[in-house]
């Protein structure tokens, strides 16, 4: 079984509930003991952006913010697409602390030759 669990997300604050159900997928496997990575590409990589991930997804869902520090503190990462980041015009000077720019290559090469659980979002 793989022990690395990879989230591609697509998605930003347009849909919380999406992003929460991404978060919920990725936090459960952080917190499992897996390496966790999300990669982020279109308009989520606005989420690795401090203070951008505010609110709930839905009437009783976990807030954005206790999902991220919970995902950082299990360990998780963040992996933002270069070319989604910049097209949007975003400061790389200006991320979260788990999080760094990189496409695909740095994304198989973070996978390796064990593979990777996947989820898209």
């Amino acid at each position: 079984m793989a022990q690395k669990a990879v989230v591609s997300l697509i998605t930003g604050m347009e849909d919380l509930e999406k992003v929460t159900v991404a978060f919920l997928v990725a936090v459960g496997a952080a917190e499992q003991g897996r390496s966790t990575l999300m990669f982020l590409t279109k308009e989520a990589v606005r989420l690795a952006i401090p203070g951008v991930a505010v609110g709930s997804g839905c009437d009783g869902c976990p807030p954005l913010p206790d999902l991220f520090g919970r995902y950082e503190t299990a360990g998780g990462r963040f992996l933002v697409c270069p070319i989604c980041f910049d097209a949007r015009k975003l400061d790389k000077g200006n991320l979260l602390s788990n999080a760094e720019i990189g496409g695909t290559v740095p994304l198989w090469q973070w996978i390796g030759d064990d593979g990777a659980t996947t989820f898209s979002f």
